[in-house]
């Protein structure tokens, strides 16, 4: 195995296993709607206007997905959370992704299966996700999600970060080593006398 740079060791290490589960519970309730709900909110909004009367123009709270409009998002301070899948093919897509949120103090969180962000929002695959506000009843829920994912996620960073993966090397290179280390013990053996 060829030795790794950290961001791509740091994919592989996802958050604690019990926070996706309450981190996609809350997703789901900001689920996008699906093709027969956009359906029937048109024929509404359509029949209100053929009746006179003012359509509602309430905007609805969902999850953003989509790694340009996230990224976005980051960009412009709008992202309170972040959600990106550690398998991510090819990972240059997603890679610099922590980076950007750490820079811009958007918390973030790595989760397995891209194919489980992507159900959330009607999708086969979803790379990222991103919250921008919650209901008022579900703030509760979310701030300790969020403090959950803080500390077992974003500030454990600075101690990952020293922690370099990879560095395995092959059979070859590992006799190559031994015989260097080999040479140099024999020439300091030689030294001392």
């Amino acid at each position: 195995m060829v030795e790794s740079s950290f961001t791509l060791h740091r994919k592989l290490d996802v958050v604690h296993p019990f926070i996706p589960t309450n981190l996609l519970k809350l997703l789901l309730k900001y689920k996008p709607e699906d093709k027969l709900a956009k359906k029937e909110r048109l024929l509404k909004k359509a029949q209100a206007e053929a009746e006179g009367k003012a359509p509602e123009s309430k905007k609805p709270i969902v999850v953003k997905y989509g790694l340009n409009h996230v990224t976005y998002l980051i960009e412009q301070n709008k992202a309170q959370l972040v959600v990106i899948a550690h398998d991510v093919d090819p990972i240059e897509l997603a890679v610099w992704l922590p980076a950007l949120c750490r820079k811009m103090e958007v918390p973030y969180c790595i989760v397995k299966g891209k194919a489980r962000l992507g159900s959330i929002v009607h999708k086969k695959t979803a790379s990222g996700l991103c919250l921008t506000t919650v209901k008022n009843e579900d703030k509760m829920e979310f701030s300790k999600i969020l403090e959950a994912i803080k500390t077992n996620f974003n500030d454990k960073n600075d101690e990952n970060r020293k922690k370099w993966g990879g560095g395995i090397m092959g059979s070859k290179s590992q006799a190559r080593t031994k015989a260097k280390e080999r040479l140099l013990a024999k020439e300091a053996a030689q030294r001392m006398t």
